[in-house]
């Protein structure tokens, strides 16, 4: 990996160094299971024409006032060469059942640049619901574009980091979590938004649109990307995506789940999957199907109450054998609805993931290599981070998407 980063200076010299400095927030990854037939999901209804419905100033920083949140890094701050005004997006998206609701993102806008400057859709990580404030259009000291994206920034980017539904302008809504389609028409739209937005300040941007984020961001990421080569090829052309250590192959990482023996740190997260997929796809299943006593009561009561680490001990033998064995149709169909591993990008994509990682097992890049490559891409490389785990592998992994989209 240092042989790859040494090969740039400049913008390359400031992502080896601001990935020192701020890593993005990897909260757990979630897992998912397999499929059959095509899901029962809600119809999805083309968005509306017009994205922006309003914005609102946060505050501009100046160069000093950036290099000070990274003052502990040397040479850092001295990379921030333009101020950064950030600013809160109300724009319009759809919902899960299809119907339009408002959301909310920050973006971020180098003041002064001298030319055209590319954008960043930044996908966030995990954020549980006391955490609402770290979601970016608060543009709070805790958000993950707070410092090392913001520098970013300043150099030369705007930066469109959409809060996803349930936080922000949306957080009366639950947040459908690792839901494929939401999160990808959430993140576009938010990124259309933001070059309405553009235009309409005078903000000069070019075409070149580079996708990023880690952990639930990373899952966002992929499936805004296949999203946008799907849909809005010509208005929105993705210059490339560099995801983090998502979840990628969801029926795979099901069956993973349900087959361990060992303690697994994530299983609170792969309740939340459960839980919106039940929801989104209209299971309705009662909780003692999905869990054992006295956990079923527990969550029914508290969703994010705390359960085991044992799969065996937490989930009803029934459903581990559904999963086990793709005996459940609609549950496995539903849930391989959100597979997002196995589809033809065209644009470059660098896949990024720790070798050791004890949330969101490495298969999930894997296998998304292996079945990228197999439907013919040519653009597309595995950057296994050797011996990382899931948190230790952020840092490593923000140095190395940030090079590599400064390749472009």
């Amino acid at each position: 990996m240092k042989s790859f980063v040494s090969r740039f200076s400049g913008p390359g010299l400031l992502l080896w160094l601001l990935v020192l400095g701020g890593a993005p927030g990897c909260k757990s990854n979630s897992p998912e299971p397999g499929a059959t037939t095509a899901p029962t999901a809600p119809p999805v209804a083309p968005p509306p024409a017009a994205m922006l419905v309003g914005s609102s100033l946060i505050g501009e920083y100046t160069p000093a006032q950036l290099a000070a949140r990274v003052s502990d890094i040397p040479l850092v701050g001295a990379l921030a060469r333009n101020s950064v005004r950030v600013y809160r997006l109300i724009y319009t998206t759809r919902n899960t059942d299809g119907q339009t609701i408002t959301a909310s993102g920050a973006v971020l806008v180098p003041v002064g640049a001298a030319a055209a400057v590319p954008v960043i859709s930044y996908q966030h990580g995990t954020l549980q619901p006391d955490e609402e404030t770290r979601a970016p259009s608060y543009y709070s000291s805790s958000s993950e574009i707070w410092s090392a994206v913001s520098v970013l920034a300043a150099t030369g980017y705007v930066v469109s980091a959409p809060d996803y539904i349930g936080y922000g302008a949306s957080k009366s809504l639950p947040h459908p979590y690792e839901h494929a389609a939401s999160l990808a028409s959430a993140s576009a739209d938010m990124l259309r938004a933001a070059r309405e937005f553009c235009a309409r300040e005078k903000v000069s941007v070019n075409q070149k649109n580079f996708l990023l984020g880690y952990s639930e961001g990373g899952y966002a990421t992929m499936a805004l990307h296949r999203l946008l080569e799907e849909k809005y090829a010509t208005e929105l052309p993705v210059t490339a995506s560099a995801p983090g250590a998502g979840a990628y192959h969801k029926s795979a990482f099901a069956k993973y789940i349900m087959g361990s023996t060992q303690p697994l740190n994530f299983l609170s997260t792969y309740v939340w999957v459960l839980r919106t997929y039940d929801r989104v796809y209209q299971l309705n299943r009662p909780f003692n199907y999905y869990y054992q006593e006295p956990y079923a009561t527990g969550l029914q009561a508290d969703p994010f109450s705390a359960v085991p680490r044992q799969a065996a001990e937490l989930f009803a033998p029934g459903f581990r054998q559904a999963v086990l064995t793709d005996s459940d149709a609609p549950l496995t169909a539903s849930l391989r609805a959100n597979d997002v591993y196995d589809w033809l990008p065209r644009a470059p994509v660098a896949l990024f993931h720790g070798t050791a990682d004890d949330y969101v097992p490495y298969f999930n890049s894997e296998d998304a290599y292996r079945a990228m490559r197999a439907r013919g891409a040519t653009q597309v490389e595995l950057r296994p981070i050797q011996g990382g785990t899931h948190f230790t592998s952020a840092a490593p992994y923000t140095l190395s998407a940030y090079a590599f989209i400064s390749q472009f």
